[in-house]
Order: C-alpha cells, then sequence, then structure tokens
C-alpha cells in the first residue's frame, strides 16, 4: 500500500497493541505519531499534532474516547475506532466511522485506512 496520508496518530492505552500498531503503520509506508495512552494526552496530540489520519482506540483506561473523536472530526482528520467492544460501543453520532475490532491483522489495517483515505483524501 503506497498511503497518499503521511501520517497516523495512534491512540492506544495497551502498550504491546500500540507497539504492533506503529510497527504495522510504519510497514505500510506511514509516519506515525504518539502513541497516546491517556485521554488527556490524547486530546492535546489530537488538537495540535500535525497528522493526516488517526486510529483511537475507544476505551483508554476505563475513559471512553470520543473528545478525541469529536477534536479530529472538527480538524477534518479522518479516523478509525479500534475496540474490543464491537461497534456497538460506539456513540451513534459516530455511526458512520469504520470500527476495526480487536485484535487486528496487518491485513484489516491496511484495508480499513485504504478504505478511508479512498474516501477522504
Amino acid at each position: 500500500m503506497t498511503p497518499r496520508a503521511n501520517r497516523v496518530l495512534i491512540v492506544e492505552d495497551e502498550p504491546m497493541l500500540a507497539m504492533d500498531l506503529e510497527s504495522i503503520l510504519q510497514s505500510l509506508g506511514f509516519e506515525v505519531a504518539g502513541p497516546a495512552s491517556r485521554i488527556d494526552t490524547a486530546k492535546r496530540l489530537a488538537s495540535d499534532v500535525a497528522c493526516d489520519a488517526a486510529i483511537l482506540d475507544l476505551n483508554l483506561g476505563g475513559a471512553r474516547a470520543e473528545a478525541v473523536a469529536d477534536i479530529l472530526a472538527a480538524r477534518k482528520i479522518p479516523f478509525i475506532f479500534a475496540t474490543g467492544y464491537g461497534d456497538g460501543y460506539v456513540d451513534e453520532r459516530f455511526a458512520s466511522v469504520r470500527v476495526v475490532e480487536k485484535p487486528y491483522d496487518q491485513q484489516t489495517i491496511e484495508g480499513a485506512l485504504s478504505e478511508m483515505l479512498r474516501t477522504t483524501l
């Protein structure tokens, strides 16, 4: 996959998953911003960091990450939700956002990013 976006923000509170996702993104040719593992850090990065897309864990240490999604949406930065809870966990205002269920693999991430970026960039 040759990315049309250059930099992807990772918001993930599980260190091993964040490292795996970083590795997947780098192997697909992306630069990585983050990872952010806490809501306060995620909100700061979502507000300030230059990125073209994001992958958000919906639950960061027991705190829901919709505020981070709101910031990204306001900045018109496309994002994907990653969760172990299924798409029923997603607030209805984000019903059109792609949900990738954990555990995921490189093929799943590549497909989700490709689909998202094709429709938004």
